[in-house]
Order: C-alpha cells, then sequence, then structure tokens
C-alpha cells in the first residue's frame, strides 16, 4: 500500500516509516507542514496518517479533503479526540505514544474512510484504533 505521512516530529515519523517498511508499504511522502502535505494530495496513495498538530496548525483541512477525495486515513496524535472537529469524528484516532499493531491494524484493514461501518466494528479493528466520540 502506498502511504503518506503528515508528522512534523522526525522521530516518530522515522518510526512509522519503518514500521510501515517493515511490512512492505511504499511511503510515497514524509511532511512535516499542513502545506507541503496539500502540494502532495494529488499524489497517487492509498492511505494516510496525518498528526493533529503539526509547524504549520491543524491538519483538519487536509483531513476533509482526503475525505472528499475518498481516500481513508487516520489521525494519530498526542491531541483529544475531542478536539476533532464535526464531520471528522468517525475517523480512526490512533492515540500517541502509540503501538506498532495499531498502526497496522488500521492501515491493513483501511479503518477510517470516515464511514466505520457496523462489519469493521465487530471485526476488531476498531479497539485498535480508537474512534473518537
Amino acid at each position: 500500500m502506498r502511504i503518506l505521512i503528515l508528522e512534523d516530529d522526525p522521530f516518530i515519523a522515522m518510526d512509522l516509516e519503518m514500521i510501515l517498511q517493515d511490512r512492505a508499504h511504499e511511503i510515497i511522502g514524509i511532511y512535516s507542514s499542513i502545506r507541503a502535505a496539500r502540494a502532495h494530495l494529488a499524489d497517487e496513495f492509498d492511505y494516510a496518517l496525518l498528526d493533529i498538530d503539526v509547524v504549520d496548525g491543524k491538519s483538519f483541512d487536509v483531513a476533509v479533503e482526503l475525505l472528499e477525495r475518498k481516500v481513508p486515513f487516520a489521525f494519530v496524535s498526542a491531541s483529544l479526540p475531542g478536539d476533532i472537529p464535526a464531520g471528522l469524528e468517525r475517523v480512526a484516532f490512533i492515540a500517541k505514544p502509540f503501538e506498532e499493531m495499531a498502526i497496522l491494524r488500521c492501515i491493513e484493514g483501511k479503518l477510517s474512510d470516515g464511514n466505520l461501518d457496523e462489519e469493521r466494528a465487530r471485526s476488531g479493528l476498531s479497539s485498535c484504533c480508537m474512534q473518537p466520540s
């Protein structure tokens, strides 16, 4: 799977990259700012991991654009799930510090297209990707 990462902490970005590459996922880019990530939203990728708070603001506009493009994604953040605005509350949320399996289950299950269905919830995937309420 081709994955875009928006993360401004280089150590976390490197950790995510290693986790994903170890499972044969291709990282199409790691961007530390909203501006840089936005420049690549038209690139071909299958999934995105978004930190909420990055150097130039919050990534919610990027998230909305991904929803409009029907690209699945998850927030990976130390922010509180309650900080997520209306319209994005059903997107997968992985709290930092995260466990490797939480990242992999979200990506490999493509959990978080903004439309979490009951079958996915029953499968146990949602327990690995906390859904904000």
